[in-house]
């Protein structure tokens, strides 16, 4: 089998109404990652997840799921996905048991009661089994729509904003099991806008926004060489940067929410130490010993805010007390 899950050339769409969803992107995920799509509402993500899912027609690039071409061979890649969609559909009709049997052959396997059971009791539904799913309320769908995209042991897992809806301990332990999956070698691919949650299961991640990859790399190289760390001095109501000012300390590209000053530091592959010390003299010598201070890193919302807004984060790292 190929060593990646998915690999994405050029793929591109622009829809009847003129709108460009996807400008020739580019994605390789590995085989057996935990891997984070991500991107602002419009940037695109969702009409790639719906072309992977074959709910929206390309138009142009090529997809290869595990050395399989996906458009060519879509039976075969169909077998081996699951998708977990934003929407939460489902057959009034029948209970989950029976959802999930239905799923089963559905992807052409024979029900596997054992694996249905368990699906139903590490996703909190076993004592909603034999409800109708018309009883079941709409976070518990969407855990089922999960066990459905479970139910035939795919190596690939695709899950858009699967804990939407669900509440904070329930989804922690949603996020036990899909770590327990993929150390078993299942690769997820997820997409979430709990950017804390992706920053702590995911060991890659790309970012899109306006239908083009703004960055792509491991979590661990994005947070090290992108996410930024900042000196915060705080001077009391009234503060104000002069011209020269910011010529003086140009080296930090100093900033100010008018009451003290932002200082950026070195990443951490630099001497992070020696830029923390050389950053406080010099405030200290220009404006004299702060009232506060204190360092903050920039986390994965941060970056993506920056990344996809290009806003300045003066202001929230301006914010006296956090992270000092």
């Amino acid at each position: 089998m190929s060593d990646f899950a998915l690999r994405v050339r050029d793929l591109q769409k622009t829809y009847n109404n003129g709108k460009i969803a996807l400008q020739s992107v580019n994605l390789d995920v590995p085989a057996g990652a935990f891997y984070a799509l991500l991107g602002p509402n419009g940037a695109g993500k969702s009409t790639l997840i719906n072309i992977l899912a074959d709910i929206v027609l390309p138009g142009g690039g090529s997809v290869r799921m595990f050395g399989h071409d996906m458009f060519s061979d879509r039976a075969w890649c169909k077998r081996r996905m699951g998708v977990v969609p934003q929407e939460v559909a489902f057959d009034p009709f029948f209970n989950p048991r029976e959802v999930l049997k239905i799923t089963s052959g559905m992807f052409g396997c024979k029900p596997d009661m054992a694996w249905i059971d368990e699906l139903l009791g590490r996703l909190e539904l076993s004592e909603h089994g034999e409800k109708n799913t018309r009883q079941l309320s709409g976070g518990m769908r969407r855990r089922l729509l999960v066990a459905q995209a479970l139910v035939h042991k795919p190596p690939l897992v695709i899950l858009d904003e699967p804990t939407a809806g669900v509440d904070v301990e329930l989804r922690r332990r949603l996020w036990d099991f899909m770590r327990e999956l993929n150390a078993g070698g299942t690769t997820i691919l997820l997409t979430t806008h709990y950017l804390e949650e992706a920053e702590e299961l995911c060991d890659h991640v790309t970012i899109v926004d306006g239908g083009k990859v703004v960055a792509d790399r491991s979590m661990r190289e994005l947070m090290r060489e992108v996410a930024g760390r900042y000196l915060w001095l705080s001077y009391g109501e009234g503060f104000a940067l002069s011209e020269a000012d910011i010529a003086t300390l140009s080296e930090f590209q100093p900033r100010s929410n008018g009451k003290g000053v932002c200082l950026t530091l070195r990443h951490a592959t630099d001497d992070s130490s020696s830029s923390f010390h050389e950053a406080y003299s010099a405030a200290v010598a220009r404006f004299g010993p702060p009232v506060d201070a204190g360092v903050r890193q920039e986390d994965l919302e941060d970056v993506f805010i920056r990344l996809t807004h290009e806003e300045s984060t003066a202001e929230s790292v301006g914010q006296e007390g956090k992270g000092a």
